[in-house]
């Protein structure tokens, strides 16, 4: 399990920490740090990839087009998206209470991208060797379905349990 902060190279946890990067947008995570019991408290969990599908069916979305992968959907990325924060006036509406922040990611090779321009968020659902996530966009209004290397570090939204 790998944590990381954006724009944080070094391994001291109080100076990443006193970041107004981790005050803002916490901590990115690949996906074995993802499923451990810590991450979220008790009662709660990493929503499935099922469970993605049914918040944005419940935005809007069809169920076929749910299933499906890449960028889809009409405004539900922007019924996500919190309404500050993302470059170029690509803010959302918050309107489904997700408030989604542009906080980035980590891609292997250790260097940091989207910052300002995309959020990207686990599932706990596998794929092959890949696991399934969420990611939002500053100038879409829609949402990305796909897989990705476990390696790479992404946010994380706990759900609370049934």
């Amino acid at each position: 399990p790998y944590y990381y902060v954006y724009g944080y190279q070094g391994t001291d946890i109080e100076a990443a920490k006193s970041t107004e990067n981790y005050e803002t947008y916490g901590v990115l995570y690949n996906w074995p740090a993802v499923m451990t019991d810590e991450i979220c408290p008790s009662s709660w969990h990493i929503p499935s990839d099922g469970e993605w599908q049914t918040m944005e069916m419940s935005l809007g979305m069809s169920e076929s087009e749910a299933a499906d992968t890449g960028w889809r959907g009409t405004d539900e990325g922007y019924q996500m998206k919190s309404s500050s924060g993302w470059n170029n006036d690509g803010n959302g509406s918050n309107s489904s209470g997700f408030n989604g922040l542009p906080g980035g990611y980590r891609f292997l090779g250790g260097y940091f991208y989207g910052f300002g321009v995309g959020g990207v968020w686990w599932s706990s659902s596998e794929f092959d060797s890949s696991c399934w996530k969420r990611e939002l966009n500053n100038d879409s209004y829609d949402v990305d379905r796909n897989i990705q290397y476990r390696d790479y570090g992404f946010s994380a939204r706990c759900v609370r349990d049934d």
